[in-house]
């Protein structure tokens, strides 16, 4: 970073909490999220002006700012946890119940409840992006230009999805695998919360089919495959071997076909564009994750009641981001580096565990009811209930608790050493995973059952239905 941006960052950061508190709260979080690392001590007015009785709790605007700001908190800020987080949701909750509430603009007090049902941190960026537009359509011209560049790159999109529904037909896997979740769609949405920029294209078609087969390999292990079957699909994986095909019964046979042919695939174009070879790290990636469907398979074929512990050990990896992610790594980086292929294939990575525990957890509380009839192993949710012999309102608060302490995890890693020598389009990558998941499992299943859980409304409106422009 060159001196000029240096000196403009000081300067910014000397001037917070001399400003109005919507203003100090904004840059905070602002440049928390570009990672650099601010204390919560320039809240320390506005903490004494709560402690005095003298903040102004009308303040609807700056205890929203700050309320969101309380998100980008690291697991080292007591303040933002203890004062400012717990003040701001209880004010704007006395705000938003008040008779009164209509003297505020119904945007603003909008936002408060939105906020209040999840920060703005934790949000799907491009899903907000199409929000904020069509709430703020008619109060500023720039706008017109941000309608049309949406448009534009959802255009974008619509031309990446043909292809890849034609490709997931071509498979073969949605015909002949009847059991499994026909997802396409779905599986395109999750990349675009992950990266939405139209020159990211090839990024995206790669990696939709990766998700795709994420979630046709998790159907065989969870609904379909037998101990043995499943055990012969783990070791074959494993060891990448092609020519034991004929172990296996026909509906795996595609499906392993399928997936050596996509992974030799990047590996070959990584090998002639990058000049490594990423083939090695990449299996291993899948042998892990069939390693850990398996455990579950067995966990849930024996009856098997794990802890909270024992699951999470397990589930953290199951849940496929990090396998995603390794693949993400390798399809993005212009440089690929074999230290940070070492790390991701140990799982040493403390970015991508804790966006993959935000994915588990937030998978468990949307999918626990449908994938328990589907007959799939206890989740987080049912494992706790066991373990502290509780209703299942308590395990669910504890779960909600675990995602917003990862969350602390996940910002100090932000601004520490461990993420500084990955590119930062991965970490943000990484990031958006996360929020992608809290958007898709929000309001109950939306990869399982898109139909009931707004997936399709949002899907529609990111991939499908253009901004009208005046």
């Amino acid at each position: 970073m060159n001196s000029f941006f240096r000196s403009r960052i000081y300067m910014c950061l000397r001037e917070c909490g001399k400003e109005n508190l919507h203003a100090t709260a904004l840059k905070f979080r602002l440049l928390r999220e570009h990672g650099f690392n601010v204390s919560e001590g320039i809240f320390d007015v506005f903490i004494s002006k709560i402690e005095d009785g003298t903040f102004e709790s009308g303040d609807i605007r700056g205890l929203i700012s700050v309320y969101e700001a309380s998100y980008l908190a690291t697991k080292l800020d007591t303040k933002l946890h203890k004062v400012i987080r717990a003040y701001a949701n209880q004010q704007l909750r006395k705000i938003i119940d008040s008779p009164d509430h209509n003297i505020y603009d119904v945007n603003v007090l909008e936002m408060a409840v939105e906020a209040l049902e999840m920060p703005y941190h934790w949000r799907m960026k491009r899903l907000e992006t199409r929000r904020y537009i069509d709430a703020y359509s008619k109060h500023d011209v720039l706008i017109e230009f941000a309608k049309i560049d949406f448009n534009i790159v959802q255009a974008v999109h619509q031309e990446e999805l043909k292809y890849l529904s034609s490709w997931w037909e071509e498979t073969g896997l949605s015909n002949q695998l009847h059991f499994a979740r026909d997802r396409i769609v779905e599986n395109y949405f999750w990349t675009v919360g992950q990266i939405q920029e139209p020159h990211f294209g090839y990024v995206r078609r790669k990696m939709t089919k990766i998700n795709a087969l994420i979630t046709t390999i998790d159907d065989i292990y969870d609904v379909y495959g037998t101990l043995d079957e499943l055990q012969r699909f783990t070791d074959i994986v494993e060891n990448w071997d092609v020519n034991r095909l004929d172990e296996l019964p026909e509906y795996m046979k595609l499906c392993y076909l399928v997936l050596y042919n996509e992974i030799n695939s990047i590996g070959r174009d990584i090998l002639k564009d990058k000049n490594i070879n990423v083939i090695p790290f990449l299996k291993k990636s899948w042998g892990d994750l069939c390693k850990a469907y398996l455990v579950e398979a067995k966990w849930h074929k024996r009856k098997h009641k794990p802890s909270v512990e024992e699951y999470m050990q397990n589930a953290w990896i199951s849940i496929s981001a990090p396998t995603s992610l390794a693949h993400f790594y390798c399809v993005f980086s212009d440089q690929i580096s074999s230290q940070v292929l070492e790390t991701l294939s140990r799982h040493q990575h403390h970015v991508v565990r804790c966006s993959a525990i935000v994915l588990r957890l937030a998978n468990d509380l949307g999918t626990s009811p449908d994938e328990l009839k589907r007959g799939d192993v206890l989740k987080s949710v049912q494992c706790y209930m066991n373990e502290a012999r509780a209703s299942e309102k308590k395990p669910r608060v504890y779960v909600q608790e675990m995602i917003s302490k990862t969350w602390d995890e996940m910002n100090y890693e932000i601004i520490s050493h461990d993420s500084s020598f990955l590119p930062r389009g991965f970490v943000e990558a990484a990031i958006n995973l996360a929020r992608t998941s809290q958007c898709m499992y929000q309001y109950g299943d939306g990869h399982g059952s898109p139909d009931k859980a707004k997936t399709v409304d949002r899907v529609l409106s990111i991939l499908v239905n253009p901004i009208p422009l005046d």
